[in-house]
């Protein structure tokens, strides 16, 4: 259970990062980048992928099974 926890939080930690590096570089919009340029730019920085990676970290925590040794929760 506690490693659950400890791999939600790295998985919410990924995704602010992430996120916030998304939001930063929505100023690109402004400098006349099209949508499509836009996305390829995310797609090829590293950073913007923390939110990928954190998102799929959280799901697979939520989701996924664990062990239960017959203990009812």
């Amino acid at each position: 259970m506690f490693t659950k926890i400890i791999f939600f939080i790295i998985g919410f930690s990924l995704m602010v990062i992430g996120f916030s590096y998304i939001f930063i570089y929505s100023n690109l919009l402004s400098f006349g980048y099209s949508i499509k340029e836009y996305l390829e730019y995310l797609i090829t920085r590293y950073e913007c992928w923390y939110f990928v990676v954190g998102l799929i970290i959280i799901i697979v925590i939520i989701f996924g099974k664990g062990k239960n040794n017959g203990k009812c929760i």
